[in-house]
């Protein structure tokens, strides 16, 4: 392995290395936890809690029906859920039938999961009924034979399920009308499965274990090749990084972390779920993090220690009017991902919880967790942290070369999570492997003396003026600092004179915040050439349902 410099950054007992083979499977990670945990909560969503032994004997049953259908293993089956109970049922029986996982945002429209389905040739979809509408304009083109329908209150009791699902759908009016003639409701297949038989498949840690669906927001849906290995190893790199926190949480009370960001998102699916179960944790599942009264009602009822959340859900909830309802005191890490944190936001929420915000940085493709600032840290550094163990970091040029330390290059990783590759294409996999084994990140970044990194902005978001680079999260950053901002992006626009000029959009918090000022704000901290041309004030940003801004929105309809 490479120099590493990084590693006298390593909090005291975080080791250099850990032993990824522990497991060899997620299947025998996650029976080990059903076997130490059994009487302890699992998950809990709407105040039901799933214990382990539940998620043990209900995965079982699930994976015998999905084996009765008569698939072959490793067959691809669809999960198309929110934060629910029968997400991590229906992933656990689908690993432990000897079947991958494809994760499907429920948010698609009938284009992008026909796309997606038929890419991964799905062999089955686990849904929501909410979405079964889009499910049945979509099917007819795609490969599934077999349709399992969830209702938000299958596994909350008889009669408070029977409750949940009068309102949402006769109340809320949240599931439209479908016709899905063939299609198998959830506790349907529970009830059939309880009469067949599982048979264990030969499963081993080189085979898939998950299609993890990428690159949407930036060009064509990729599906990254999650071996078992992968996921197992960046569970046991998670748990080593995060053990300074963990070990400050009082011997007699059991984990919990606050799911808000959906599962089938690769942050949350590594972290709240299979970390959580590796621990003997619980995770609270919120099913729609956008209704911030709802997650701040439920949230007051808690008491929790680890807060996974992207920026822009840090700073929404933080602005709340009902945040000081919750009892923040008993939180140990605060992880921010998935997007860069603001230091306006992550002073606020140090301010408002006593608990920094721990930025770390990851991509589907890494399972996603590759560096993290020490969970020790006591306040934001505004980089992305150190390579956690068993992970290589480097900058490098567009021929794959190192660049000089301090200068502004691609991130390249290398490390057990990385995955094996794109599904199906090859040429888009011999695009970002180095030959040495570096997954090339699309992020530029600079690398300092200590070890430690800092995004500079996304390679194909850099806005070139006069010839000189802009980096949006710069500009943004800065702008997000002034008061009256509530949410910024940066964009680059066509420019006659200087090729590219930089356009600001910008979410007030205060009415009266002028254009004038937040000109003056940049002059006074940005040099002439990244100031923005263009200023316009909107009352909300285009964002995925993991709260990550869509640039490519802004440019496409501006």
């Amino acid at each position: 392995m490479r120099s590493r410099p990084w590693l006298h950054a390593y909090p005291e007992g975080v080791p250099a290395d850990v032993d990824t083979s522990a497991y060899g499977t997620l299947v025998e990670l996650m029976q080990d936890s059903f076997a130490r945990f059994g009487g302890r909560t699992a998950f809990n969503f709407m105040g039901r809690d799933l214990t382990y032994a539940e998620l043990d004997r209900l995965s079982q049953v699930f994976a015998a029906y999905l084996q009765s259908l008569g698939l072959q293993t490793g067959d691809r089956v669809a999960i198309m859920l929110p934060n629910v109970l029968q997400y991590p049922l229906a992933v656990a029986a689908v690993l432990r039938a000897g079947y991958v996982v494809v994760n499907i945002n429920p948010l698609y429209t009938p284009r992008e999961l026909e796309a997606q389905l038929k890419d991964a040739d799905a062999k089955v979809i686990v849904i929501l009924e909410n979405f079964a509408a889009t499910l049945e304009r979509a099917l007819a083109k795609t490969p599934v034979q077999h349709v399992v329908l969830c209702a938000m209150g299958d596994r909350l009791g008889w009669f408070k399920g029977f409750v949940v699902n009068h309102v949402v759908r006769r109340v809320k009016k949240m599931v439209p009308a479908f016709n899905l003639p063939h299609a198998v409701r959830f506790n349907d297949a529970l009830r059939k499965g309880e009469t067949c038989t599982l048979t264990l498949p030969s499963v081993d840690s080189e085979d898939l274990a998950v299609l993890q669906y990428t690159g949407g927001t930036t060009g064509v849906s990729k599906g990254a090749e999650l071996l078992h290995r992968n996921l197992v190893a960046n569970v046991l790199q998670s748990e080593a990084w995060n053990s300074p926190a963990l070990k400050r949480i009082p011997a007699h009370e059991q984990t919990t972390f606050v799911c808000a960001l959906p599962l089938y998102h690769i942050f949350a699916f590594t972290l709240n779920m299979m970390l959580t179960m590796r621990i003997g944790g619980r995770s609270i599942l919120i099913p729609n993090p956008r209704d911030l009264p709802a997650v701040l009602k439920e949230l007051a009822k808690e008491r929790f220690h680890i807060f996974p959340a992207v920026n822009t859900l840090f700073n929404a909830l933080a602005h709340h009017a009902d945040f000081g309802k919750v009892d923040w005191s008993h939180l140990v890490v605060s992880l921010g991902g998935g997007t860069a944190v603001q230091a306006a936001v992550a002073k606020l929420w140090l301010e408002k919880t006593g608990c920094p915000i721990c930025e770390g940085y990851g991509l589907s493709e890494t399972s996603p967790s590759a560096s993290c600032n020490p969970v020790t840290s006591q306040a934001y550094t505004g980089s992305i942290g150190v390579p956690i163990p068993n992970t290589e970091m480097k900058i490098i040029d567009d021929d794959g070369h190192e660049v000089p330390l301090g200068q502004p290059g691609e991130i390249a990783i290398r490390g057990p999570q990385v995955m094996a590759g794109y599904w199906q294409r090859p040429d888009e996999t011999a695009r970002v492997m180095t030959p040495d084994g570096f997954f090339k990140s699309g992020d530029i970044g600079v690398m300092d003396e200590q070890g430690f990194f800092r995004i500079v902005d996304r390679k194909k978001d850099m806005i070139l003026v006069s010839g000189f680079n802009v980096y949006p999260n710069e500009v943004e950053d800065v702008v997000a600092s002034l008061p009256g901002v509530l949410e910024c992006a940066v964009i680059g626009v066509p420019d006659e004179r200087t090729g590219e000029a930089v356009k600001l959009v910008v979410v007030r918090s205060d009415p009266d915040l002028t254009e004038a000022a937040v000109r003056d704000h940049c002059k006074h901290n940005l040099t002439n050439y990244k100031h923005p041309r263009l200023v316009e004030f909107r009352s909300d940003l285009p964002k995925t349902p993991v709260g990550k801004v869509l640039r490519r929105e802004l440019r496409d309809h501006p």
